[in-house]
């Protein structure tokens, strides 16, 4: 039974290393064609990212794995395959659900390692990539990523969800993730200065916590951020940190 638990951690690991690997490395391609040059120079940060990143991804698919065997051996979590054991009009509200619960968890998680103390033993391995590239949606101290990794395999056991569902919101997870790090703006000036803006973090969203700290805490949305009063609006890319 250990010896299958670990062979499943290993390869959930092994499977988010490799989506991070070609999440960051496809939206870093993108980079290269619309924004050349951008990263010139970076060359010794974006390696120190890939490193943190990979090992991340290592601490990423231990519980992941655990509670995927105990999933398909055991029956453990609310994860269904049924496509009608809910409604239809679940699907997307699940999704929904766990991206606020996500976000709620993500923005306080951050706050906290904020915090002058946990900033200098964790968080500041994240905020060296200065500025961020698609590289660098990862790249965390292993403390700071055993907060990230706990979420979604806690959620599975609370949150009912289809398999399917569930595979979109790691998507938007990993895709959010690398383009707010990617360090230029990929959606329309129309949709960000617009209402979906107002609502929806994007990388010019993220880029002002990166330059200013304090500041836009969020993962997905801005409610949190507003409610708090930590909403520093849009950023600018090149602005001095």
């Amino acid at each position: 039974m250990i010896a299958a638990m670990l062979l499943s951690a290993l390869a959930m690991s092994a499977i988010v290393g490799l989506r991070y690997l070609l999440a960051s490395g496809g939206f870093a391609l993108a980079t290269r064609v619309r924004k050349p040059g951008l990263y010139r120079g970076l060359d010794r940060q974006i390696r120190r990212e890939i490193a943190w990143s990979l090992a991340s991804a290592l601490i990423y698919g231990v519980p992941a794995g655990v509670v995927a065997w105990g999933w398909q051996a055991h029956g453990w979590t609310h994860v269904y395959t049924d496509v009608h054991a809910f409604p239809l009009w679940y699907l997307p509200l699940s999704v929904l659900l766990y991206l606020i619960a996500h976000d709620a968890w993500f923005y306080w998680t951050h706050r906290w390692m904020h915090r002058p103390r946990l900033f200098r033993i964790a968080h500041a391995v994240h905020h060296a990539s200065r500025p961020p590239t698609a590289w660098a949606a990862m790249s965390f101290h292993p403390w700071e990523a055993v907060t990230g990794a706990l979420v979604i395999p806690a959620l599975v056991f609370l949150i009912p969800i289809h398999v399917g569902a569930l595979g979109a919101v790691l998507t938007i997870m990993t895709v959010m993730g690398v383009s707010n790090h990617m360090g230029w703006e990929m959606f329309p000036r129309r949709m960000v200065e617009g209402p979906a803006g107002r609502w929806l973090i994007t990388a010019s969203h993220h880029q002002r916590h990166h330059d200013r700290y304090a500041c836009n805490y969020g993962l997905y949305f801005r409610f949190w951020d507003r409610l708090c009063g930590t909403d520093r609006g849009l950023g600018s890319f090149g602005e001095a940190a």
